[in-house]
């Protein structure tokens, strides 16, 4: 996958072509009904930039431009990752569900198990969609409405239970440690953010995989998280 260097900046401060993000970022950043876009040649950024328009991708929210988050405009060579996890009962059937929009593409994956709990499939959901991603030296910005998972890496708590031999400060044994060292193992190997969103709240992406997440759990046939299993 080629890395973007031209950006078009159709509706900004100074509209134009800029060969750096920080640059085009100038021109869009708190500007109201900013349209812009990334390209891998000049040639595709000029032709754009003469015919500006924006096809609205399934889950977008009306009025929202494609290279925008609640953030505000990103680089358009970020990844963006949307996931959530859940079971029927905790401990029950669970799933995870996961979104990933890259290149003007959107990959969605999901899946399930007989019996897990609701953090880890949201542990699971970040997992799927970082592996996707392994090894594309892409940046990616992952949106998650668990504080469990966001807090645990963002503020160091699985980095602290891992150096102390997966214990908690208080010496009790921490949970959920398989997951948690592959969710380090794939935060650390690749640029990732983490952002946490509010569950239920409006966000299109997150609600998609929230449904895909309840789907999987209502799945017949379920694989064994046997993660969760050996430590019951």
């Amino acid at each position: 996958m080629s890395k973007k260097k031209y950006y078009a900046v159709a509706v900004g401060r100074v509209p134009g072509i800029y060969t750096d993000w920080p640059a085009a970022e100038a021109q869009v950043k708190g500007c109201q009904g900013a349209k812009f876009k990334g390209f891998a040649s000049r040639e595709e950024a000029q032709a754009w930039l003469e015919n500006p328009l924006y096809a609205r991708k399934s889950g977008d929210e009306p009025g929202r431009d494609a290279d925008r988050t609640d953030d505000g405009p990103v680089d358009p060579d970020t990844v963006l990752v949307y996931t959530d996890g859940g079971c029927l009962n905790n401990p029950g059937p669970g799933g995870y569900g996961a979104i990933i929009q890259a290149g003007g593409e959107e990959r969605v994956l999901s899946g399930g198990f007989e019996l897990t709990t609701n953090n880890r499939m949201e542990l699971m959901a970040c997992i799927v969609a970082l592996r996707e991603l392994e090894g594309s030296g892409r940046t990616v910005l992952l949106h998650s409405d668990s504080s469990y998972v966001v807090n645990g890496i963002d503020k160091g708590w699985a980095k602290g239970w891992r150096a102390r031999n997966w214990r908690k400060s208080d010496g009790q044994p921490a949970l959920n440690t398989d997951l948690w060292a592959e969710l380090l193992r794939l935060t650390e190997s690749m640029p990732v953010r983490l952002k946490w969103v509010r569950g239920h709240a409006g966000n299109a992406r997150n609600e998609r995989c929230d449904v895909l997440a309840t789907t999987a759990a209502r799945q017949r046939d379920l694989a064994v998280d046997h993660g969760y299993v050996r430590g019951m």
